[in-house]
């Protein structure tokens, strides 16, 4: 998504959401404009023969070194439960929960359907959330396919910013965090110098500099 300042032009940035095994890493693309996409995630092909649905509401999902596969809740595999689950793309659906984990983009092997000669056909997308601490989906967990209130930022150079854990524990220190969500710009406080787009009903996030120990802004 793209970010602004306060009073100052709009800066762009484009980057990749980037989910490794576990899913847990990421960041976002920051818009003046549009709404937010869910990231994506790791792609699990339904096994031929499965239910009606796979990895439906509610299921869960264990992490392989490959792909996901859906197991028992009760089982000591399972690693992830199922809390929103979407047909089509990521980008034409609606947006995950807001606490969301990763996303798991679902696939069936159906080389009479294939587009492009893999032998896949997209069926949807899962919002998953992991059954165990931590969560980089939750406020200022520093990872997750959304922004949302309570998140953290850095600048990250050229005008881009990517987000970061808010206790200084990731990466990169934070430089911003998302205090409020309103409607438009205008109801954003005065102390706002930054601009983030979250999407949903109340789509522009308000964010404040991060205080340094020292208690001086950045």
């Amino acid at each position: 998504m793209r970010a602004s300042s306060s009073g100052r032009r709009s800066v762009g940035v484009v980057c990749a959401l980037l989910l490794v095994l576990v899913a847990l890493a990421g960041c976002d693309r920051w818009s003046d404009s549009g709404s937010a996409e869910p990231g994506a995630g790791t792609t699990s092909t339904q096994p031929s023969g499965y239910g009606a649905v796979f990895l439906a509401v509610d299921e869960c999902s264990s992490f392989g070194t490959t792909s996901f596969t859906e197991v028992p809740c009760s089982s000591e595999r399972a690693a992830a439960r199922v809390i929103a689950r979407y047909d089509g793309k990521v980008a034409d659906g609606p947006l995950c929960p807001a606490t969301t984990d990763f996303v798991l983009h679902i696939s069936e092997t159906r080389p009479a359907s294939d587009e492009n000669g893999d032998g896949v056909v997209p069926q949807g997308y899962a919002c998953m959330r992991k059954l165990e601490a931590p969560h980089p989906g939750d406020p200022g967990g520093g990872g997750g396919p959304r922004t949302i209130v309570g998140d953290c930022v850095y600048n990250s150079g050229d005008g881009q910013v990517r987000e970061t854990a808010c206790d200084g524990k990731g990466k990169k220190p934070p430089d911003y965090k998302v205090t409020s969500a309103v409607v438009d710009r205008a109801k954003c406080p005065s102390s706002t110098a930054l601009y983030v787009q979250l999407g949903g009903s109340r789509p522009v996030g308000c964010a404040r500099p991060v205080e340094t120990r020292g208690g001086r802004s950045r």
